[in-house]
């Protein structure tokens, strides 16, 4: 008797855990997708040649690290991980770039890009990272509006 009270405890706690993190990760999706409709607040238009530093920044944005682009072909270690970029601007709006960049995760649950410009849960997060974003509002919107364009050839 013991035993099946202790496991329908264990039951309980462990369906209470998964709500709770289901609802956490709806808000955290439901914050990115209002985020992403508009230019980010207290910004000025991107700036496409600061946007352009900001991903190949090695400290920064990185995206170099993993998304390869023609353009930059004299920036050695273009990574290959994530899809080229080299026509971007052409497939995608500036909403649908910004949300990428804020929480690639909203896409694709299963995306290893880091979301630039979140800072709640999240897991394992240094101290001196916790409540702060990777990029700020500004960068993202320069990385915007060079990725903009990014129209092939």
């Amino acid at each position: 008797m013991e035993v099946r009270i202790f496991n329908c405890m264990v039951m309980a706690t462990a369906l209470f855990v998964a709500m709770s993190v289901t609802a956490n990760a709806n808000e955290t999706t439901a914050r990115a997708l209002r985020l992403a409709q508009q230019p980010l607040a207290d910004t000025k238009p991107g700036n496409l040649e600061k946007g352009k530093d900001v991903y190949i920044h090695r400290k920064k944005g990185n995206c170099l690290a993993c998304h390869g682009v023609k353009e930059l072909e004299n920036v050695p270690f273009h990574g290959e991980v994530g899809p080229p970029l080299d026509d971007v601007g052409g497939r995608l709006s500036e909403s649908q770039i910004r949300l990428q960049l804020i929480d690639a995760k909203v896409n694709n649950p299963d995306s290893i890009m880091p979301a630039y410009y979140r800072s709640e849960g999240l897991n394992r997060v240094l101290k001196k990272w916790k409540g702060k974003t990777i990029l700020s509002a500004q960068e993202i919107e320069d990385v915007v509006a060079y990725l903009m364009t990014l129209k092939g050839e």
